[in-house]
């Protein structure tokens, strides 16, 4: 039997997907860290071995359904199971308003905020089931005037994330949850509220221990 703790972070590369892959592979889990960008990646990687930890890296892109097929195709090869998902992965458009949208966009932000969970879920939850594991949706409450395509997109995640708790709350097979971190001085945050003290706001590394902590 596999005893290895593996957890899955989908948009492992910079903010709190890192934090969260940093800390976990800290407390002793092998992280696969998913995301776009090669080089950090590898810097993530660089921190996750000076800290003692290990990482397999997946520099792929979710809102390819091959690339994701075959990923979880590959972890199952492997590992047999997953313990844990965490779904960070989002674009971020520029703030518009809702009647000037850019349609590139637009699509960008729905091809990588919905449709993209839309298969991954499918694809993750088999592996989940077999670990007994949990996944966690990443939410955030920043919606309102200037953000509809983005909160658009977290209101889809919501949804799915949602309906998906409530199908398996009788067999917690796997467990879905979420989880709110406080706000962060990440380049997200920065886009939407510019010249923000953010020596006020709580690191992503104090909010990835803290869902390290609710899970448990």
């Amino acid at each position: 039997m596999n005893t290895e703790k593996l957890a899955l972070i989908t948009g492992a590369s910079r903010g709190f997907g890192a934090a969260v892959a940093e800390e976990l592979a800290a407390a002793g889990w092998h992280v696969i860290a998913v995301a776009r960008t090669v080089g950090a990646l590898e810097e993530l990687d660089d921190r996750i071995q000076a800290r003692g930890g290990e990482a397999t890296l997946a520099p792929m892109d979710v809102t390819d359904p091959d690339a994701m097929r075959h990923l979880c195709r590959s972890i199952h090869d492997r590992w047999g199971k997953l313990d844990l998902w965490v779904h960070t992965a989002i674009h971020v458009p520029p703030m518009s308003p809702t009647d000037h949208l850019d349609i590139k966009d637009w699509t960008k932000t729905v091809t990588t905020g919905v449709q993209a969970v839309g298969v991954l879920i499918p694809f993750v939850s088999p592996l989940l089931q077999a670990g007994a594991g949990t996944a966690v949706f990443v939410d955030d409450d920043n919606a309102g005037k200037f953000l509809g395509a983005y909160g658009a997109a977290k209101a889809a995640q919501r949804a799915l994330f949602d309906a998906w708790a409530a199908e398996t709350a009788r067999t917690a097979l796997p467990r879905v949850t979420s989880f709110t971190p406080k706000p962060m001085p990440t380049a997200t945050r920065a886009r939407f509220y510019p010249g923000e003290d953010r020596s006020v706001l709580s690191s992503a590394t104090d909010q990835a221990k803290r869902l390290l902590a609710n899970l448990g």
